[in-house]
């Protein structure tokens, strides 16, 4: 029986093409794999999910008797969130539009 354990995070500041560059690292590796990669990585959205994949290894702890270390990431998603619109003061009376964007992470975990 292989049960999935989630984490969702829903609007988070981070641009979905920089998350899912980081989100491509760890994809289909093992827990402790990707959250020593996480911890090297220089981008704004690794401690965020590793974040969110210590609190989807916290869910299946509390649902379940599990190992811990034999978790694999199964799925991890990074979608388009709500978008902030903003306007920057340009030359001759013009604006620009600045688009602050948004993801929604969600992280599944699986057992071997």
């Amino acid at each position: 029986m292989s049960d999935t354990y989630k984490c969702y995070l829903k609007s988070i500041n981070i641009s979905p093409r920089k998350a899912r560059l980081v989100a491509d690292l760890i994809r289909g590796k093992n827990v402790q794999d990707a959250l020593d990669c996480l911890k090297y990585t220089n981008k704004k959205a690794a401690p965020v999910i590793s974040k969110m994949i210590v609190s989807a290894m916290a869910n299946a702890t509390n649902q379940a008797t599990v190992d811990v270390d034999g978790f694999v990431i199964s799925t991890i998603c990074v979608d388009e969130g709500p978008t902030q619109k903003r306007f920057l003061p340009r030359a001759q009376g013009r604006a620009t539009v600045v688009r602050k964007r948004s993801s929604h992470i969600s992280v599944e975990l699986s057992e071997l």
